[in-house]
This record gives C-alpha cells, structure tokens and sequence, in this order.
C-alpha cells in the first residue's frame, strides 16, 4: 500500500514535502504583523489567549494602566514592559511545529532519483532499478526533530541530517558515502 509522497528537485526538497504534508511546521500567523507596542498590545488585549500571553510573558500592572496605555498610543511606557508586551506578541504569533509522528520516523522510505555510492551510479525507482528502500526506524531522528521544531529544518539540511542520521544508520556508509546530485527524487512513505 503506498503512502504519502514528496517530490522535488533535490533530495532534501521531495523529503521537506513529505513531512510538510504530514504535519504542521512551525509558523507565523499572518494577522500578528503590528511593529508598534501599542499595536500589539491592542491585539492582545483582544483574546484570552493574548492576555494569557501577557501574564506569562511577566506584564503585571493594574487594570488602570492598561486602560491608559490602550487609551493613548503616545503614552510613554517603559522600555521594560515593552520588551514583555513585544514578547508576548510574538508567544502568540508563533506556532509551533507538530512533532514528527512515529509513523514518519518508524516508516519505509522509498527514494527515486539519482543514487551514487562510490562507482555506482545509477537512477533508482526504475525497471532497471528499485528505489534505494531505507528503515526510518534505525535512524537517529533526534537533530532532525530539534531543527524542525525550531523551525531550522530547511531542505539542504534535512537532506544531510536524513543521510548521515537514517540512512547510514539503516545501511552503512555506502562504497564511498551517498550522493543524491540529480535533478528530481521522489520520496515514498510505506
């Protein structure tokens, strides 16, 4: 049974789509683009959720201050609660990444595209040659997790953090490392 697919023109690419149509990654919301303090905390003030985010971010004053602040855009607040008012702002902007799901990690990953591996060469996924077939299960998924739920994980990095921490933990270091220099992969999800 086949699963989810990613394609691109670079490996790193076709793997970025797959897990990004897996899972949510870690993004900004649109509506959360106010530069001015005041700004931000009139959006704030506007939810549960932003004043949550102000109690957590540490703003503690009374309700008479908020008024003024929210009643005069000029008001000469401290450098301090605007620091808090800004990062409780971007506490809300922010969401984050879905963790990578264990059918992901513990998945069969099936990679079409042009393989190299010391003098082997060839285009895998073909009548020729089956797709270069890696158990996510033995990989160490740890560095790839932590970029993807800072949001670090772009697709040159996923390409060689999936090289060196799944597929040479599944099947070694090849005849002379891997290569993946083509123009187009498919990456398969089983």
């Amino acid at each position: 049974m086949a699963g989810p697919t990613g394609r691109g023109n670079s490996l790193g690419a076709a793997l970025g789509d797959l897990l990004r149509a897996q899972v949510t990654p870690r993004h900004r919301l649109s509506s959360y683009s106010a530069k001015h303090w005041h700004a931000q905390l009139s959006q704030l003030t506007g939810t549960r959720r932003g004043y949550e985010a102000l109690e957590s971010a540490g703003l503690d004053v009374k309700p008479d201050t908020l008024i003024k602040w929210l009643s005069d855009p000029e008001y000469n607040v401290r450098r301090s609660y605007r620091d808090l008012i800004h990062t409780a702002y971007e506490n809300v902007a922010i969401v984050p990444a879905d963790p990578i799901p264990d059918h992901v990690k513990n998945g069969q990953f099936e990679i079409s595209g042009l393989v190299k591996t010391g003098a082997d060469e060839r285009e895998r996924g073909t009548r020729r040659a089956a797709p270069l077939r890696i158990d996510g299960r033995r990989g160490d998924w740890s560095d790839i997790e932590a970029l993807w739920l800072a949001g670090d994980l772009r697709d040159d990095d996923f390409e060689d953090r999936f090289i060196d921490d799944v597929i040479v933990a599944d099947i070694g270091e090849g005849t002379d490392g891997w290569e993946f220099s083509g123009s187009s992969y498919s990456v398969e999800l089983r």
